[in-house]
């Protein structure tokens, strides 16, 4: 049986995209194919857990059904073996990735933030998600990568810099507004500080 590099498993208010405000499990995995110049993830520490030991994690907050596997770049390790089991205990099972691997069969929700706009040889091979996730530095113009999804999304990037992130998110508005497939997303986990 495998093993999986876990970062940390918590419970918490899913803060972007189209499950904004929804009770989740995050099992965020440790490791990313890509560095990019705003990740905001600490990859210092990581355990290895089996699939039992990360069921038994999960199973902790079971009353929400909602678990989302981040990262890091979740795809680098989750497989059909983890998303069979989360779903034979009745978990809705999401997805957040870059997009530059294959996701695993029967994901149920994926959610895709490609950053080759960022990042050298971050090639997009998702061609359709549940919702594409861009995020959005006030410079470059948004790339969907030619992703088929339900749902465009754009989001403010954090640069940790209060001038600049007003420039930012002043820009996003203007482009949602003469763009209006898009539709802006912020991290409302930061605005009311929790993880």
């Amino acid at each position: 049986m495998g093993t999986y590099r876990i970062n940390e498993i918590f419970y918490s208010l899913q803060g972007e995209g189209r499950w904004t405000g929804r009770p989740a499990v995050f099992v965020r995995f440790s490791g990313c194919n890509l560095r990019c110049p705003f990740c905001d993830t600490d990859f210092s520490s990581s355990r290895l857990m089996t699939l039992p030991q990360l069921l038994a994690a999960v199973r902790e907050w079971r009353c929400c059904g909602f678990v989302v596997l981040t990262g890091g770049e979740p795809t680098l390790q989750a497989d059909e073996a983890l998303v069979d089991a989360l779903h034979a205990e009745g978990w809705y099972v999401a997805i957040e990735t870059n997009g530059t691997h294959p996701v695993a069969e029967g994901i149920d929700w994926v959610t895709c933030s490609p950053k080759s706009s960022f990042v050298a040889h971050a090639d997009v091979v998702l061609r359709s998600a549940s919702e594409v996730k861009v995020v959005f530095d006030g410079e470059h113009t948004p790339d969907d990568c030619g992703i088929h999804a339900g749902e465009y999304l754009l989001m403010p990037c954090d640069t940790g810099d209060a001038a600049r992130n007003a420039h930012i998110l002043d820009a996003c508005i203007t482009y949602v507004k003469s763009h209006p497939r898009w539709r802006m997303t912020l991290q409302s986990h930061k605005l009311i500080n929790i993880r």
